[in-house]
């Protein structure tokens, strides 16, 4: 057991649901331990910036699709994972973000972090979801998205 208190950076993710109700997912392989997952796009909220503002932010530059897209209604969800051998616990807001059609997406501007863990991406309807290989992150992802499309 680490005696390092788990990492509590602010953060904030954005559910995309396309025309067909699909939700869009970037696959990550962490570098540290092997593992691969799946999750909403997203990321840490930068100091003097709102979640909303970061959650638009993170959407344009990790997918190439409109920060505009990204409505203001959000659910909390707390999470607690490893992430490239840092433990993170905290809560964060997933936003909505609905699209006619399925766009292209088209990561902008990662991170040199993400260039060397990012898989790719997919749109997946909730069976899809289940059946992915690699796991959801958070596990819980299913009822997240179910609780922020009843939003809006």
């Amino acid at each position: 057991m680490s005696d390092i208190p788990p990492d509590d950076r602010p953060a904030a993710r954005v559910i995309c649901v396309d025309g067909a109700g699909r939700v869009l997912l970037l696959h990550w392989r962490d570098t540290v331990s092997g593992r691969s997952l799946w999750e909403p796009p997203g990321g840490g909220i930068d100091p003097g910036e709102t979640p909303f503002a970061a959650a638009r932010r993170e959407l344009a530059e990790e997918t190439g699709l409109p920060a505009g897209a990204v409505l203001d209604r959000w659910v909390p969800v707390r999470r607690d994972f490893h992430w490239l051998g840092i433990h993170y616990v905290k809560t964060e807001r997933f936003y909505l973000a609905r699209f006619e059609g399925t766009p292209e997406v088209r990561p902008g501007s990662f991170t040199a972090e993400e260039d060397a863990t990012y898989l790719g991406s997919g749109w997946f309807s909730p069976r899809e979801m289940a059946d992915l290989a690699d796991p959801l992150e958070p596990p819980g992802l299913p009822e997240v998205v179910s609780r922020v499309t009843r939003l809006g």
